[in-house]
Parts: C-alpha cells; sequence; structure tokens
C-alpha cells in the first residue's frame, strides 16, 4: 500500500470521526459497521469482478441468503411444529432432492428415448414432493401463525451463522455456476439478477422456512445487548447517562468483530491475488481464448472464484442480519443495493482488494450522509422564498441527492481516475 492509498484510508476515518464530534458517535460508528460490511460486499463482488471478470447483478441473493443462514442455525427450534410436519417435510425435500439426482443420471446414460425417461422421473417425482410437501407446509404454518409458523432454527450460537452464511450462499453458487456460468458477460448477468430475485421470492412466501414476510425478530447477539449492559451495576456506576454509554459499547463492539473478520477475509484475498492461482485467474480475465489454448480449465476457474466471492457475499449477509437483529426479506433489493455495490467496487478500484474496502467504506459513510447534508443545503438556497409549490419541490429534491452524488462522483472517478482511487497494480 503507497503513501496516497494510506491518505484515503485515513481520509475516511477522519470523516467518521468528523461524523462522531459533529453529529453523535451513535451514528458514527453505525455508519462504520454497515461500512464495513459493506467493504465485505465490495471485497466480494471484486473477487468476482476483479479477479475473473464475471458480471454477477445477483449479490443481494448471496447475501440475503446469509441473512437466512442466521435464522436457520441460530434461532431456537419450533418443537410443535416439527411435531406437526417435521419429518414429513424432510422426506419431501429428499424426494425432490432424489427426483432430479435420477434425472440427470438418466440424462448421462445412453438409454433408448432418455427424453421421455427424464421427463417421466421428472413428473412422477414432482407429483409425490407435492403430495408430501403441500400438508407438512400448511401444518407447520397453522402452529401459532402470529409468533411462529416456522421450523425455527438448531439454536447454535450466532458466531457459527457467520460461516454458515458463506456456506449457503456457496452451495447456492454451485448450483447456478453450473447452468449460467457458460453464457455470455450481458446473459450471466441477467441470469444472475432473476436468480436473485427467485432465491428473495422463495424468502418471502415460504412462511415455514423462515417465517416469510412476517420477518424474523429476536436474533441472539454474541455480544452483551445494551439493556443487558444498563442493568449492569458495575457498567451504571462507571456511567452517568447508562443509555448512550451502552448503545455506543455494543456498536464499537460490533466493530472490532467486523474489523476482524474484514482483516481476515482481507488477507486471504491478498495471499490469492498474489498466488499462481490468482495470476491465472487474471491471465483468464484478460484473455480468455489464450488461457484456453495454454490448457486451462476457463469454466472450472470461473466456478471457482464464483462460489468464492458468493460466500465473501454470504459472510456479510449474516453479519448484516446480526446487527440488525432481525431477518426482513423485504429489505433486500437487487437493483437498488447491487448497483451500490457495484459502485463501491468502481469507485474504489476493479482488481485491488484495499480499493474495493476503501470503496465500501467511502460509498456507504456518501450514502448515509448525502441525504441529510442535501436536506440542510436545500434550506438554505430556499430559506429566502416564499412558502408554497416551488419551495416545496425543492425540498423534496433532496431525497434524491443520494443517486445524484453516486452518479457525479461514478463520473468524476471515471473521468479523473478511470481505474478508480487505488487501482489495480
Amino acid at each position: 500500500m503507497t503513501l496516497r492509498d494510506a491518505s484515503l484510508f485515513l481520509l475516511v476515518a477522519l470523516l467518521i470521526v468528523a461524523t462522531g464530534l459533529i453529529q453523535s458517535w451513535n451514528l458514527a460508528l453505525q455508519i462504520l459497521n454497515m461500512g464495513l460490511i459493506s467493504a465485505i460486499m465490495a471485497l466480494g463482488v471484486n473477487l468476482q469482478w476483479g479477479f475473473a471478470g464475471l458480471f454477477n447483478v445477483g449479490v443481494m441473493g448471496f447475501v440475503a441468503l446469509g441473512g437466512l443462514a442466521v435464522a436457520v442455525t441460530s434461532m431456537p427450534p419450533v418443537t410443535a411444529a416439527w411435531a406437526a410436519g417435521g419429518p414429513r417435510l424432510i422426506l419431501a425435500l429428499a424426494v425432490l432432492a432424489g427426483t432430479f439426482a435420477a434425472a440427470v443420471a438418466l440424462w448421462k446414460s445412453q438409454l433408448p428415448r432418455r427424453g421421455w425417461l427424464v421427463a417421466a422421473a421428472l413428473l412422477a417425482g414432482v407429483v409425490i414432493y407435492r403430495m408430501l410437501f403441500d400438508p407438512a407446509r400448511d401444518a407447520i404454518e397453522a402452529v401459532n401463525p402470529a409468533l411462529q409458523g416456522n421450523l425455527g432454527g438448531f439454536g447454535l450460537p450466532v458466531l457459527v451463522s457467520w460461516p454458515m452464511g458463506g456456506l449457503l450462499a456457496a452451495g447456492a453458487a454451485w448450483l447456478i455456476g453450473k447452468t449460467a456460468l457458460g453464457l455470455r458477460s450481458d446473459y450471466l448477468a441477467i441470469a444472475t439478477l432473476g436468480i436473485a430475485e427467485i432465491i428473495l421470492a422463495v424468502m418471502k412466501n415460504e412462511d415455514w422456512l423462515a417465517r416469510g414476510v412476517k420477518n424474523v425478530i429476536g436474533i441472539p447477539s454474541p455480544l452483551p445487548t445494551a439493556v443487558q449492559l444498563q442493568e449492569n451495576p458495575a457498567f451504571a456506576e462507571r456511567f452517568t447517562d447508562t443509555v448512550t454509554a451502552s448503545t455506543i459499547a455494543v456498536k464499537l463492539g460490533y466493530s472490532l468483530l467486523f474489523t476482524a473478520v474484514l482483516l481476515i477475509l482481507l488477507v486471504l484475498a491478498q495471499l490469492a491475488l498474489n498466488s499462481p492461482w490468482g495470476r491465472m485467474m487474471r491471465a483468464i480475465r484478460d484473455n480468455e481464448t489464450a488461457a484456453e489454448a495454454m490448457g486451462k480449465d476457463v469454466t472450472g476457474r470461473h466456478l471457482q472464484v464464483f462460489i468464492l466471492g458468493s460466500a465473501v457475499c454470504g459472510v456479510a449477509g449474516a453479519m448484516m442480519t446480526v446487527l440488525d437483529g432481525q431477518l426482513v426479506p423485504g429489505t433486500y433489493q437487487p437493483l437498488r443495493f447491487t448497483f451500490l455495490i457495484w459502485v463501491m467496487v468502481i469507485v474504489g478500484g476493479s482488481g485491488n482488494n484495499f480499493g474495493a474496502v476503501l470503496g465500501g467504506l467511502l460509498i456507504w459513510f456518501l450514502w448515509v450522509q448525502v441525504e441529510p447534508v442535501g436536506t440542510w443545503l436545500m434550506s438554505g438556497i430556499t430559506a429566502g422564498l416564499p412558502d408554497g409549490d416551488f419551495k416545496t419541490d425543492l425540498m423534496d429534491s433532496a431525497a434524491y441527492m443520494r443517486m445524484f452524488t453516486m452518479g457525479v462522483l461514478m463520473l468524476l472517478v471515471l473521468r479523473f481516475s478511470p481505474r478508480g482511487l487505488i487501482p489495480e497494480r
């Protein structure tokens, strides 16, 4: 890292400190925590795009799977729901998996009229699956639907859910990559966006899995909560304003945890980038035909890096859900937030891991702070105007300062530093 690169990180740190001094330390730490998670997401996208040139627009799907892993791993099981339909539902899912495995085996066989055999196997398997699944699902969702209506989780420590989020996203990436990575880059983008929408649709509509749009609340915290700190006599004696001190302490604890995870992933990404594997990935990115002529398995390497990048996004999604304390599928908006993560990678520097981290921290800070600054600026501009529709329209336009600023920032960076603030070297 050069002195210029370090100065850019120092600038972001000063912006966050200034937020704490001018506004509040609660807000500054909140921005820092989500900035660290955003940096991890940008690091995952940079693995796919910066290393291999894979245009994945389904980032939010893998982030959502990370959040789902938290609910499935760490929430306590709902005993009544398991008794009502758990075994039948597991049997139904096993039948579905066996159906697809049988269809693949038949397709690979040399039997005559294998297409008809595959169709017959799929039809029979889906019919049996629905006969088992539908009554089991209805029985599970009928168990106290206002508060439960799902199977719950395994009740494991919440920190276990972070690697589990990566594993779940990696498994989904393997399934997607086996079918979609043969597509051209623009078709791959369309396919991954569509798959992300499918993942979110399943999470929103399958109540038995994680309550759907009813949301999962009360996700355990790896740290003492603010209420627990306030009830601690030693903590109460040390601070007069225990409410503010407790929230700051919890957010600071999350900052340390998230920083540790980011540093581990950054070190691993740097080791991968500077390894023979990383040089091979960049060679494939720059010229697939030449790399394939040298005997490299281009599709296999693309699948590897697609899985790795998706796993990193899954870890970030699990961390974000734990930070929020709830799983809300409706907040995962593929087009809006995927765009934001791509801005982080492009502005920070595609192909450079430090650039991706810088972009995540800087863009999230601007995303949060631009709208209130725009409102303050517009209030000053319109202070001398009479009340009316014109003044109201100008004040309402402050809400669009976020998108406007992102667009202007991208134009400026692409004009004066086309390879990002910290370009690939």
